[in-house]
């Protein structure tokens, strides 16, 4: 296993950056080529540097120390108008896009005047359309259509075209996959081929090493500020790439466990909402971590919104611990011992703006308060310290806002809010999107603590390993029915991923 850095000349070379905020050293002496027409992967932990190291590429954050080089020339990037005056176009994970602006409004969003006199209305539609239809990007159905309107994919693929509109030799993706399904995923994937094959540099940034083998040529990892190497993607396998990263070996292995003995504490017979699943019938025993997955629209968070009261089934039967359930609301799920990740943390899972405190506290304000609906001090902050505790969140001070944590300590005051309600249910909707390995490593510590405890946990995932490593039952959902069952210790992860994807 060798440094790579070798081969063609870069069209952009780092040697020796360096950036420190204050007493934090962010980077220290970084070299990176990039090169033509290639993906080079970027990865590393929260905290290695990745987001640092992009900006100062963007315009972003000067450097401190070392030099970059723009097709052999030693050139200075100090406003993102200087990137992309030299080509250089960052897709960040936020993508920057105006919900209430359509797609055409987006992609020339301050550039309106940059090559005409007037605003040309026909021009710009015209020039949209050729970029978006070069890209092979045909599922927006109209290139006026508001981008709120768009999918996860969809909005990707805009502001990649956006990028590309602008005579892009360099694009940057920032965690261009954190928030898409398994189906997007691949339709962007494919979309950076593309890019490829046009001759456009590509800096692939992501936490998901799976796609990064996928799609790169070459893998640089950074730790604690610094290069580890660049390495061939051929040669490297994501155990390797975790080592790397972390420094730590991560071994996930499968076992039979039997739970024919254990109670059932969730019964699903017949479960119909018509237009979303049909005669969805399964079991969850105490202590079991059913996984369920499928492609997009196959039915999953559908399924278990219906289980947390959200949609309500038309039929079908729902039992807990052997009695039956009509489940109206949210509300009355919560108060039958049923709790829900969701995959969205960011809009419904926090209140980014509130106290990591707050956060936790939310779903059991109510039985803190006294008669008088005041919540003790001493009470809440004692609760508070207990979840910290107990799943290991990673926060300096619980009053700071929840937006201070990083995504793995974010999803854990999630899991917080909901274990503080006691739930002998617990749905987890992708509980690790967007997070890193470590993070996920510690999240997944969590789930299978709470499961040791008797919490019947349903685990909902379209990352094939996420659900054979870490289920001890796998349900395949497809067309809104349930297709089959995997048992991780009797079959591969390839035969999962095959039986998904039939």
């Amino acid at each position: 296993m060798t440094s790579s850095d070798n081969g063609g000349d870069p069209l952009l070379r780092l040697r020796g950056v360096s950036k420190n905020f204050g007493p934090v050293q962010a980077l220290t002496e970084v070299d990176v080529d990039i090169r033509a027409g290639e993906v080079t992967a970027l990865v590393g932990d929260n905290g290695a540097g990745k987001s640092v190291l992009i900006k100062c590429i963007a315009g972003i954050h000067a450097p401190d120390h070392g030099q970059i080089f723009w097709d052999g020339e030693p050139v200075r990037i100090r406003t993102p108008r200087d990137a992309a005056s030299l080509g250089i176009e960052t897709v960040y994970q936020d993508l920057a896009l105006c919900d209430n602006l359509d797609i055409v409004q987006n992609m020339f969003l301050g550039r309106e005047r940059e090559h005409v006199v007037f605003l040309d209305e026909e021009a710009m539609e015209t020039s949209a359309q050729e970029t978006l239809s070069s890209l092979a990007v045909t599922t927006v159905r109209s290139i006026r259509q508001p981008v709120a309107s768009l999918s996860g994919g969809q909005r990707q693929s805009v502001a990649i075209a956006k990028a590309v509109l602008w005579d892009a030799k360099l694009v940057i993706m920032d965690e261009p996959t954190a928030s898409l399904t398994r189906h997007e995923v691949d339709a962007l994937l494919g979309l950076v081929a593309d890019l490829k094959a046009k001759g456009i540099c590509i800096v692939f940034v992501s936490h998901r090493l799976d796609e990064v083998l996928e799609v790169a040529e070459r893998v640089t990892v950074l730790r604690d500020g610094a290069k580890v190497g660049t390495f061939q993607a051929s040669e490297m396998n994501d155990k390797k790439l975790a080592m790397l990263m972390t420094g730590k070996a991560f071994a996930y292995d499968t076992a039979e466990v039997d739970f024919s003995h254990r109670a059932v504490l969730l019964s699903v017979r017949n479960l119909t909402r018509p237009g979303h699943f049909a005669d969805v019938s399964f079991d969850i025993h105490e202590g079991e971590i059913l996984g369920l997955t499928g492609l997009l629209g196959s039915g999953r968070t559908e399924l278990a919104l219906s289980l947390f009261g959200m949609n309500p089934a038309a039929s079908g039967e729902i039992r807990l611990a052997g009695k039956p359930l009509s489940l109206r609301s949210n509300r009355q799920a919560i108060d039958e011992g049923i709790a829900y990740v969701s995959e969205d943390r960011l809009t419904l899972g926090l209140v980014l703006e509130q106290p990591i405190s707050s956060n936790t506290l939310i779903t059991v304000l109510d039985k803190l308060a006294n008669r008088f609906g005041l919540v003790d001090e001493g009470t809440k902050r004692s609760v508070v310290r207990r979840w910290i505790d107990d799943l290991a969140i990673k926060v300096s001070n619980p009053e700071n806002a929840a937006k201070t944590l990083s995504g793995g300590n974010q999803q854990r005051v999630v899991l917080a809010k909901w274990m503080a309600t006691k739930p002998r249910l617990l749905i987890l909707d992708s509980p690790t999107v967007g997070v890193d390995i470590n993070a996920k490593d510690g999240i997944y510590d969590v789930v299978r603590k709470l499961a040791a405890s008797g919490v019947a946990v349903l685990m909902i995932s379209d990352e094939i390993p996420e659900v054979h490593y870490h289920a001890n039952r796998v349900l395949i959902m497809r067309q809104g029915r349930i297709v089959g069952e995997h048992h991780p210790h009797a079959a591969s992860e390839a035969e999962l991923r095959t039986a998904v994807n039939a």
